[in-house]
């Protein structure tokens, strides 16, 4: 079933989006925010970091964030709302909380289109070297053919979105079946050398190695709780948004290991690739040539450009568009920001901002000769953050608010993933720690602003015992 409009009306809110995804859009839209082919990118720096033991950081990421989802699916029942981490600390903890929340992740969110459309045009850019006519267009030539193209389709409505991602997600599928496929028959016919080590490396492991490998192995599953930001663009209401979380997650976690363990058994020289580290980005293509010739690792590339530069910066568009519409819509934002397209649906104002920010922001990165790794840094402290609030929230909401005796639901688990996030987030690069805690501060003194100003965070619907964070009953 769908939610009535009377849902929303309880909070303050009126159904300004429009219903039109089903478990199976939603599901296609998580998977291709993560992108199936992923590791791809950013193998050879998760590889280095983790000692080898790749495989083991990877899975040590999707347990962690299926504790993650878990949280997510507790608080989209009570909260069906657009906003994600913003609306659900926001009302399970405090309208303060939930700014600062809201503020975490927009770092995550604003900076993964522009990573994202930097890292393709970078990769498309070299990948077409060799083509005459191609070549000479530069990498900021095609960043800005990528805003430019997502933004015209996610300015057209949610199904268009929809239906675009699912093309793509079957491309990029189709890719790497054929590279698992090669690579098996490969290594069952003698190339590489089978070994345990990308699981457990006896020579370098430790378990601040493995975590700071988990740290950067992380970027690869971001993107799975975009999928709560359309929550009021779902059919199935709550259920269907924690089924599709949960499952976008299981599916991408299979597959990133099994092609980075495949990539790890045909890597010419892990030594050396553990000292020296993965600079150029290409350890992955470089590894999976080995089973096919160069050819294959051409193809990996040239996937992996078009798969970050098309549709998972589209719909990392779409889920910074939403948080920025709820942000707006509650007056801690531009009230422009909040402003619906009658005709499409959707947040134009804030799609065209993500927009500019990404291509201006893009084109800065671009001249740095460190705007990739810096990017990277700071998108993964601000999303595991967030994620950290959130499983607090959780805590607070159902177990103190609610009087919940449900300990496994709502203490157990969230406490186990806050603590796995916690201990990663500390073993995490010192960069970016530093500028991660910089931008914090920075929301903080924004919340300040806003309390000086008279405007301090207060979300709409909540009772006034909500607001104080009395207990209360389940909402009926």
């Amino acid at each position: 079933m769908s939610y009535p409009v009377e849902e929303l009306q309880r909070f303050g809110y009126q159904q300004e989006l429009r219903r039109a995804l089903r478990f199976r859009d939603l599901l296609a839209y998580g998977l291709i925010f993560m992108v199936p082919i992923a590791p791809m990118a950013i193998f050879g720096a998760v590889f280095s970091a983790s000692g080898g033991m790749v495989v083991t950081a990877y899975a040590i990421g999707v347990v962690a964030l299926i504790f993650t989802a878990f949280s997510y699916a507790q608080m989209v029942k009570p909260f069906p709302l657009s906003g994600s981490v913003y609306n659900y600390v926001g009302r399970g903890i405090g309208a303060p909380v939930g700014f600062i929340a809201g503020w975490a992740i927009m770092l995550d969110y604003v900076l993964v289109p522009t990573l994202l459309y930097l890292v393709a045009s970078v990769a498309l850019h070299a990948s077409l070297a060799a083509v005459p006519v191609l070549s000479a267009v530069p990498v900021w030539g095609w960043l800005v053919a990528f805003v430019a193209a997502n933004t015209a389709i996610n300015t057209r409505g949610i199904k268009v979105t929809a239906k675009f991602t699912w093309i793509m997600l079957v491309g990029e599928l189709a890719v790497l079946f054929i590279v698992l496929g090669i690579g098996a028959w490969a290594v069952a016919t003698g190339v590489g050398r089978w070994t345990w080590e990308p699981l457990y490396n006896p020579s370098t492991f430790g378990v601040a190695m493995v975590l700071a490998g988990t740290s950067v192995a992380v970027l690869s599953f971001l993107g799975f709780d975009g999928i709560a930001m359309l929550a009021e663009e779902a059919k199935g209401g709550a259920r269907v948004i924690g089924r599709a979380m949960a499952g976008a997650l299981v599916v991408a976690g299979l597959l990133f290991i099994a092609q980075t363990w495949l990539a790890a058994i045909l890597t010419p020289d892990p030594q050396a690739l553990i000292a020296g580290g993965d600079p150029e980005g290409t350890a992955f293509y470089t590894a999976i040539a080995v089973a096919a010739g160069p050819w294959l690792g051409t193809l990996c590339a040239f996937a992996t450009a078009i798969a970050w530069g098309l549709p998972d910066s589209m719909v990392a568009q779409v889920a910074i568009s939403r948080l920025l519409y709820a942000m707006a819509r509650d007056k801690q934002l531009p009230g422009f920001l909040a402003k619906v397209s009658r005709k499409r649906n959707v947040p134009r104002n804030a799609i065209l901002l993500v927009a500019v920010v990404s291509l201006t922001l893009g084109l800065y990165m671009n001249v740095r000769d460190d705007g990739i790794s810096l990017l990277s840094s700071l998108i993964n402290f601000g999303a595991l953050t967030a994620f950290l609030l959130l499983h607090l929230s959780v805590i607070a909401y159902h177990l103190f608010r609610q009087r919940s005796r449900n300990l496994f639901a709502h203490l157990a688990m969230p406490l186990v993933g806050a603590t796995i996030l916690g201990f990663v987030v500390w073993n995490a690069n010192v960069a970016a720690q530093k500028l991660g805690f910089a931008w914090i501060g920075l929301g903080l003194l924004v919340l300040i602003g806003l309390y000086v100003a008279g405007r301090r965070p207060v979300l709409s619907g909540l009772t006034p015992a909500e607001r104080t964070g009395a207990p209360v009953r389940e909402r009926a």
